[in-house]
């Protein structure tokens, strides 16, 4: 669907429709077989890049509203927060000092309501939100609305053909965002090299590999591995005709170092946070118990040299 979009001269808004507060009904996904709440069939097959890219730009749009009515809290409207663990970018700087964030261009990909380019923005920096999902893209100008705030800046497309000119962004970074629903992540990451400028950080968070071996349950269920680490077969909901509804891809950590290396990128670090003492709040297989055995969450934080 985005193949056939032209790479602009430079990053920046699109225009917005308004707002449509009307609601959607709300399939939930898990890493399981069997069915999800529509019926939908759940299973271990191959998708490829377009049914990918059709079933997240479907399943979010009509599970934007339940996403942020139930996490909106805790994402917040404008905090940069890499992942239920609440590792916060304030603190760690994986991108950098935050002084030094003003005035950069950064791309923030698979945004949702754009929290961390709001939290950017209040840095000083010129952040884009792309997501796929145009409903995503619209509570993150209810929020702006709401707010008062000048709009944060939106592009709807598909994260692995990126509707930038080459060297368009000082940064880029997606907290659980795009890299897990993208079947050709390897295209993804060169897209990311060839919109970056040399030097510029490209930081993003997934699911900890690991979590692909054990069910995707928050009790005493998900700590025993069920599965084979090494079996890249993507996760599928499909409906009664066999069209793709939900479809998320697994990759070894490995994998993602050899991509990241291959597109041109020197990896800084690996981010595996522990659990936070305290934190008592499920989000769907992340809850204190799992975090307590085994990584909810990868960070890599890489770089363009050249």
């Amino acid at each position: 669907m985005t193949d056939s979009m032209t790479h602009s001269t430079a990053p920046g808004p699109a225009e917005p429709r308004d707002y449509d507060p009307s609601g959607y009904d709300v399939p939930a996904a898990y890493h399981g077989e069997g069915e999800d709440d529509d019926g939908d069939e759940a299973l271990r097959r191959e998708a490829g890049e377009q049914e990918s890219s059709r079933a997240s730009r479907h399943w979010w749009d009509r599970n934007a509203d339940d996403y942020q009515d139930e996490h909106g809290e805790f994402l917040g409207d404008d905090r940069f927060t890499w992942c239920p663990e609440g590792v916060d970018e304030g603190e760690v700087r994986l991108l950098g000092d935050p002084a030094g964030l003003k005035g950069a261009a950064v791309l923030e990909i698979g945004s949702g309501a754009a929290q961390c380019s709001r939290w950017l923005a209040a840095q000083g920096a010129r952040p884009v939100a792309l997501d796929i999902s145009y409903r995503q893209l619209q509570h993150s100008r209810r929020i702006d609305l709401g707010r008062g705030l000048e709009p944060v800046a939106v592009v709807q497309a598909d994260a692995a053909v990126l509707p930038f000119a080459d060297g368009a962004f000082d940064h880029a970074c997606s907290a659980y965002g795009a890299v897990p629903f993208s079947a050709d992540t390897g295209r993804l990451m060169r897209e990311v090299h060839r919109v970056l400028r040399p030097g510029g950080r490209w930081v993003f968070s997934v699911t900890h590999p690991i979590r692909w071996a054990f069910p995707d349950e928050p009790g005493v269920e998900g700590l025993t591995a069920t599965s084979s680490y090494f079996d890249r077969t993507p996760y599928v909901e499909q409906d009664e005709q066999g069209v793709a509804t939900y479809v998320e891809h697994h990759r070894t950590i490995g994998d993602r170092v050899r991509e990241l290396v291959a597109a041109g990128f020197t990896l800084l670090d690996l981010v595996e946070p522990e659990w936070p003492e305290g934190l008592e709040q499920e989000w769907g297989g992340w809850s204190p118990l799992r975090g307590e055995h085994i990584p909810g969450t990868a960070i890599f934080v890489a770089r363009r040299d050249g």
